[in-house]
Formats: structure tokens, sequence, C-alpha cells
């Protein structure tokens, strides 16, 4: 599961964002489905906004209606569900985040940890689809089972990429060790609002 990301940090990144609309990009530090993200397509990579909730281009209704949870897509599965197998080989992306946060413990206290890259890293690049619907660009972040260092936090994690996977993925592999060892660092940090927004929200809680 990955319901709250952070924004990436662009600076000296090799990618084309002349496609934003937004310049400068205003960094937020609690991103949640349904709001716009940057991702990365094409060859050469281009930066594009997506909306964070994939959207398949066969829906017809309005977009208020769509009620399925597509904002994530679970690696094992997505190439055999209707939802994502039409952009499964040919709307891979990357969508670039500063971090994530998940929520662990007992129903009713479940606290936050923030994940974050570890050693010089700034960003992690996870594995995503793009899926056009009309004129809208959207978008949902693959997940995996957890690896050991993920599983005390959660028992789902997204598919964070190192630079020779970024290209495997991009190019339509289906590798099902994708994401399986990546670097990262995590601490609790304490309880925040659905509305709560800035660097704060990344300070250790005890």
């Amino acid at each position: 599961m990955c319901g709250r990301i952070i924004d990436p940090n662009l600076r000296n990144t090799e990618a084309d964002f002349t496609q934003l609309k937004i310049d400068p990009i205003q960094r937020r530090y609690n991103v949640k489905p349904t709001q716009d993200v940057v991702i990365l397509g094409k060859d050469p990579l281009v930066a594009m906004q997506a909306r964070w909730w994939l959207v398949p281009s066969w829906y017809r209704g309005v977009l208020e209606d769509w009620k399925a949870t597509t904002f994530n897509a679970r690696i094992e599965e997505a190439w055999d569900k209707p939802s994502f197998r039409q952009v499964w080989r040919h709307g891979r992306c990357l969508i670039p985040v500063g971090g994530f946060y998940e929520w662990s413990g007992p129903k009713g206290a479940r606290r936050p940890t923030v994940v974050l890259p570890s050693g010089n890293e700034e960003n992690f690049y996870l594995a995503g689809l793009a899926s056009r619907w009309g004129d809208l660009l959207t978008c949902t972040v693959m997940t995996r089972a957890a690896n050991a260092a993920m599983a005390s936090i959660h028992h789902r994690m997204p598919l964070m990429l190192d630079a020779r996977e970024r290209e495997l993925w991009l190019s339509g592999a289906d590798d099902p060790d994708l994401g399986a060892a990546p670097r990262f660092r995590y601490h609790p940090v304490a309880p925040f609002a659905l509305e709560a927004d800035g660097p704060e929200l990344l300070e250790p809680f005890d």
C-alpha cells in the first residue's frame, strides 16, 4: 500500500520538464491520491503531470463516479486486471518521490512512519502505470510484497527501482523480483491531519 507521498526534489535531473504546466514545482509533503503528481515517461524521459488515481481509457462515466481503488496496483496481478492490463505493456512510467508514509499499529491507534531514500539519494523512483482518460493523464503506483526491511512497517511496499531496474521496467520487463531490495531509511513521525503539509511532517517523533 502506498497512500501518501512526498514530492521529489527534481533539481539536477536529466528529464525534460518543458511539458509541465507549473513552474516552479511547489514541493508538498503530504500528497494524496487524486492529486497531481510528476511522472516520467517516453524516451528520452519527459516529465508530465498526472492525476494519482488511474482511470482506464475505456471508462465512459464521469470522473467522480470512478470508485475502484486504482491509486495502487499489485505487480503480481496488474497484467490481468481490467483496470490495468491495457497499459501494462505500453503505459509504463516512473513516479519520482522524495519519500512516502505508511501507517502501522492496532486499529484506532495507527501511527505514521516516513520512509526516505538512504545515502546520498534524494528521490525514490517508483514503478508506475499511466493511462490517458480523455484529456486527463492518470497514473498508479505499483506495489509488491514487503521485503524483510519493510515488513515491520507494512506487508506491502511500492516498487522502488534502482537505475538498472528503471530501464528494465520502462522497457516492459516482467521480472517478479523488480524492487525487491531497495535501500531506504525510516522513522516514526507525529500523527498529522489530512490537510497538513510542510517539512515539519518529516521530523522524528518518539
